[in-house]
């Protein structure tokens, strides 16, 4: 993996609550189903409200479980006391988001004292397990003392 260490001990307990508190996350239906140092995956499943006129999944989604994810796995690399918030975000969109599911694998790239780049790669997850690649994102993530996760 990453070889990243947290400055927290209880990075994990800290980023798992943090993510409950996230209202969005919860009203698209969003879930953690991977956390280590530097690195979150967030899983998502297709619903009807979350589609497009075509019937894939919105864009938005995709963006939105991108930039979580990344954010996450900057703040698990934080200590106790800061929070993170997004302050750049690129995304190339490569292919429609299909369901059933989604999957948004964030990865710290370079951890610093206050900012921390990051990228996340989505991925449509279908029937049989077999992925295609929907998106990548570059994302810097900025450390606030005070945010509390």
């Amino acid at each position: 993996m990453s070889g990243f260490e947290p400055r927290d001990p209880d990075f994990e307990q800290r980023v798992r609550a943090s993510f409950a508190r996230q209202d969005f996350m919860t009203t698209l239906g969003v879930d953690i189903v991977g956390l280590k140092p530097g690195a979150v995956d967030l899983s998502v499943q297709f619903a009807d409200a979350l589609r497009q006129q075509h019937g894939y999944f919105h864009a938005g989604v995709t963006v939105s479980i991108a930039d979580s994810a990344a954010g996450y796995a900057a703040l698990s690399l934080f200590p106790a006391g800061y929070g993170v918030l997004t302050s750049e975000l690129k995304i190339n969109l490569l292919n429609p988001a299909t369901g059933p599911r989604m999957v948004a694998e964030g990865r710290v790239i370079k951890p610093g004292r206050l900012l921390c780049v990051c990228r996340s790669d989505v991925f449509s997850i279908a029937q049989d397990d077999s992925r295609s690649h929907v998106a990548t994102a570059l994302l810097t993530m900025v450390a606030r003392e005070g945010l509390d996760g």
